[in-house]
């Protein structure tokens, strides 16, 4: 049997290098470890880089393609688009163990040491060497770049206490003193956000990728490192806080460029995977499939945003906060009411704002209230943008030339009524509240096809959130929740800076 047969259960038995040898090792690099064991996914039809949603078509085969070809990588993208899971991931085609010599500093290969403490031990004790297991889950090893990253924090630096403790001379190099990389040998080595990372720090790296030799104060060292580097990148930072130096950029083979969910059902298979559920009362909330869209329309809104950085773009984290949010705003007030069950309600969508405002970056950065007013603006949006696909816009029928179905609903405000929604209102209120507006229950169950009885009220509130996108109605947004009014008399009501309510901002 050889060495490659052998199961997790054997190998863990070898504890010297003769035995090591005896049961056939053979030492290979840790790209072409990575390459064959991609192979061997490949083969079999299994997803490495499962829970990576999106880049089935896109990302991942090139970075199949780069493992495949041994290249060192740099996934190229915006925040939020999984770059340093993806590099997590990566330890799954690695070997479950392998051995290394036991107790050294850079966790060497028995069959080719790489420091003096690896050639000493072996001269020492020849096939008595003994020898540890590594699991994979230890071979990876992440650092983000800030600009505070010195050479010593990478590379490594003399060590004045260790060179008096062994009564060293400086010129001894076992008064080295390892950096991260180093002791990444045999690893996975990920640095995060690259450009942010000095230049002269950058300098420091691009030698390592191509010769295999570092210097340290004066050492030049001949150290083979066998490391698979994966480097992450914000195109942002390019222009805004620094740059990759063209040397190193020259030495990464293959660069990935990732991206944001192409549709929203990619981005909703996203959220739900990713979103912190545990604990909640989910069998008591229902959320309507038509909500868990709009979570996702307002990042897609947000990403087309004239208010909104581009450059900085729109993480996926922003939806993943949001549902979040939407469920707690929805557990809060089951609590509040003493209620064995709800429906999560548009008005409950006042409760994702702070989610929403951390994760956008404005054009115009001004006072706080602006990141707020931006999010109406997305929620807003993204009302109108689904309103449409499930009910008839104003606009639409009146290009048909058809009866107008809002014509009940629109009179009874034009009356002067008004309607109040709010977030703690318990179901009862809430269901005769929207009940009072007639023809609004005529227009949701025309429309929507197959409506669940516990949805027409959600569907009701739908409509009138679209109509006063659409203009039809006033919407004012309330300190407790929504409130809808005639168009035209909020107009007047505007009009008079004197009423103690008056904020033109509440208006949209």
């Amino acid at each position: 049997m050889t060495y490659q047969q052998l199961n997790s259960t054997e190998k863990l038995k070898i504890k010297t290098l003769g035995e090591l040898k005896s049961a056939g090792y053979s030492s290979r690099s840790i790209k072409e470890e990575l390459r064959q064991n991609l192979i061997v996914k490949i083969k079999e039809g299994q997803n490495v880089f499962e829970g990576i949603w999106g880049y089935e078509d896109t990302v991942i085969p090139d970075i199949e393609r780069a493992i495949l070809s041994r290249h060192n990588i740099n996934l190229l993208g915006l925040r939020g688009q999984a770059k340093t899971r993806i590099a997590r991931q990566m330890t799954l085609l690695l070997d479950e163990y392998i051995p290394v010599i036991t107790d050294t500093e850079l966790n060497e290969d028995p069959l080719q040491p790489l420091s003096h403490q690896g050639f000493a031990l072996i001269e020492k004790l020849g096939d008595d060497t003994p020898i540890s297991w590594w699991h994979r889950s230890e071979r990876y090893t992440e650092k983000l770049a800030t600009p505070d990253v010195s050479v010593a924090d990478l590379i490594g630096d003399v060590d004045p206490i260790k060179a008096a403790t062994l009564k060293l001379s400086y010129n001894d190099e076992r008064v080295i003193h390892y950096g991260l990389v180093p002791r990444s040998h045999r690893s996975i080595f990920v640095i995060n956000e690259l450009p942010d990372l000095q230049a002269r720090i950058q300098v420091a790296l691009f030698n390592i990728l191509q010769e295999g030799d570092i210097q340290i104060r004066g050492f030049k060292l001949r150290l083979p490192l066998d490391i698979q580097f994966v480097f992450t990148a914000n195109p942002e930072d390019y222009t805004n806080r620094g740059s990759i130096v063209t040397p190193l950029k020259d030495r990464i083979e293959s660069q990935i460029i990732t991206h944001y969910p192409k549709n929203i059902e990619i981005g909703k298979q996203i959220t739900a995977q990713e979103a912190r559920v545990a604990g909640k009362p989910l069998d008591k909330i229902h959320v309507p499939e038509i909500m868990k869209d709009l979570i996702e329309q307002i990042a897609v809104e947000a990403r087309s945003s004239e208010y909104v950085d581009e450059k900085s773009g729109v993480s996926a984290r922003l939806t993943i906060s949001a549902y979040e949010n939407l469920l707690s705003a929805a557990e809060r007030r089951l609590y509040m009411n003493n209620e064995t069950n709800t429906v999560v309600r548009i008005a409950d969508l006042i409760g994702v704002i702070p989610a929403i405002t951390g994760k956008v970056e404005l054009v115009y950065e001004g006072e706080q209230e602006g990141a707020g007013l931006v999010a109406y603006n997305l929620i807003g949006k993204a009302i109108r943008t689904l309103f449409s696909q499930y009910f008839p816009t104003p606009e639409q029928k009146k290009k048909e030339k058809e009866g107008n179905p809002y014509v009940l609903p629109l009179s009874w405000f034009g009356e002067g009524n008004q309607l109040d929604i709010l977030a703690s209102q318990n179901d009862k209120s809430y269901k005769d509240a929207l009940h009072m507006v007639p023809g609004l229950e005529d227009i949701t169950t025309e429309h929507i096809k197959s409506l669940p009885e516990k949805e027409k009220e959600f569907y009701m509130e739908f409509a009138l959130h679209g109509l006063a996108e659409h203009s039809q109605l006033s919407k004012k947004v309330l300190d407790t929740g929504m409130q809808f009014k005639d168009l035209f008399s909020s107009m007047f009501d505007m009009g008079n800076p004197e009423d103690e309510d008056f904020n033109e901002d509440d208006i949209y």
